[in-house]
């Protein structure tokens, strides 16, 4: 009887704790596409949301646009007690299957750094009218999108964190971290060709110099987009991994 009464309070103290420090389950959230308009140009993005207090995750694509890939994790994010907004850089209906594309609308982006910041601050002013609280947000992104988040933390963002997956690591000749105002969180796989270990360590350096809260991760044999579900370069331990440190982030920063 007496272990029967230890266990019964051990489960209410956990259960305490957990309700304490884990966000509320969305329960029956359900999210839409948003049509939007920056600088008189229209985007479709997708959002989410448990309650209008929940705290916002910022999602910005890969370099193939708003997928439902993109969508899968804004809907699992949701199913841990946040909004979402997964955000559009590319514009309604463009979401390009072939590389030539793909390097064409990325690399526009790439050229207009200007722009690729305004359309993530107008997708943050989106989300704000949806009634998102984008005063504790954090915005992560995927590859394509992980190189534009780190540059809207350049940019000096008034965000809580800037976290990305196998995203682009490389700081654009004249750019620093002088202004950023959130903690960044890199998780990126050691056998990645894309983005080497050498560019992983040069940003390393450069935080550090510039006094920069940050925490960058590498997952052994995990190669560029090894979050994809269903890719030829998936790897699920790392996966796991990344997701579960990325959830503690969320928690943490919000």
């Amino acid at each position: 009887m007496k272990a029967l009464k230890f266990i019964s309070k051990l489960f209410f103290t956990f259960s305490v704790f957990a309700f304490l420090v884990m966000p509320p389950v969305a329960f029956g959230a359900t999210g839409s596409l948003t049509t939007y308009q920056v600088n008189g140009q229209s985007y479709e993005g997708y959002y989410i949301t448990p309650s209008n207090q929940a705290p916002l995750v910022l999602l910005i694509h890969d370099w193939d646009g708003l997928t439902d890939y993109e969508i899968k994790r804004a809907n699992m994010l949701a199913e841990l007690g946040y909004a979402v907004f997964a955000a559009d850089l590319f514009g309604a209906g463009v979401r390009p299957t072939e590389v030539t594309d793909k390097r064409q609308h990325t690399g526009e982006l790439y050229k207009n750094r200007e722009k690729m910041i305004a359309l993530m601050k107008g997708a943050l002013d989106t989300a704000k009218k949806r009634g998102a609280k984008i005063e504790n947000a954090v915005a992560v992104g995927y590859c394509f999108g992980g190189a534009a988040v780190l540059e809207l933390a350049r940019s000096g963002a008034d965000l809580k964190g800037f976290a990305t997956f196998h995203g682009g690591l490389k700081t654009p000749e004249g750019q620093n971290y002088a202004k950023t105002r959130g903690e960044i969180l890199i998780m990126h796989g050691s056998a990645d060709s894309n983005i080497t270990m050498d560019q992983f360590a040069g940003l390393a350096k450069e935080l550090e110099s510039a006094a920069i809260a940050h925490e960058l991760i590498t997952y052994g044999g995990a190669q560029h987009a090894f979050t994809v579900f269903g890719g030829n370069r998936y790897q699920e331990d790392a996966d796991k991994k990344s997701w579960r440190r990325f959830q503690e982030f969320l928690a943490d920063k919000m």
